[in-house]
């Protein structure tokens, strides 16, 4: 039992707390976590109630004697938690759990509106892949649909035209399919 207050104490200490009050609301954050055990870390973290988001894609794989439907992570080695940033050892007490994306050894949060427009247009049926960071490019906005509201980088794939999302905190990506009509310049 000692040894786990230590560890708590001992993790607490890597990482200050901002001191600002409204720093303490609940907010979006990155945890870095091993390769491979984002779905593992989710499931975790549900059954510990806090409140996480893990973005995943279908993808077709195909083999010499088969082909199969999977669900791939759509940010590998990330998994989003909303939470106060004083139950932060809840989360980096679950294994495989590396540490939060922080900038000044303090977790940096995400911008709400990213999270909660990948989560909503992830749920009502948008097509999204993963996709190379992009620095350069054209902005554009989304001015109807169920991804409304976000801005990301005007692409075109063959016949089709896709805005490239940025979570800039991460350096990561992810493509989605829009209509040409739906988007105006930023």
């Amino acid at each position: 039992m000692t040894e786990n207050l230590d560890l708590v104490a001992a993790t607490e200490s890597l990482q200050p707390v901002p001191q600002s009050g409204t720093a303490l609301q609940p907010r979006w954050y990155a945890a870095h976590v091993r390769s491979r055990h984002e779905k593992q870390v989710a499931r975790q973290l549900e059954e510990r109630r806090v409140s996480s988001f893990l973005p995943v894609y279908r993808s077709v794989r195909r083999w010499k004697d088969r082909r199969k439907e999977l669900d791939l992570v759509l940010f590998p080695g990330y998994v989003f938690v909303h939470l106060d940033l004083k139950d932060r050892v809840r989360v980096l007490q679950v294994p495989s759990v590396v540490r939060f994306v922080s900038f000044n050894g303090c977790p940096a949060p995400l911008l709400d509106s990213d999270i909660e427009a990948l989560s909503n247009g992830l749920a009502k049926g948008v097509r999204a892949e993963p996709h190379p960071y992009l620095k350069v490019g054209h902005r554009v906005r989304v001015k109807y649909g169920p991804m409304a509201g976000t801005q990301g980088i005007l692409v075109r794939r063959k016949d089709k035209f896709r805005i490239v999302l940025s979570i800039d905190l991460i350096m990561r990506s992810v493509a989605v399919e829009v209509d040409e009509a739906d988007v105006e310049p930023c």
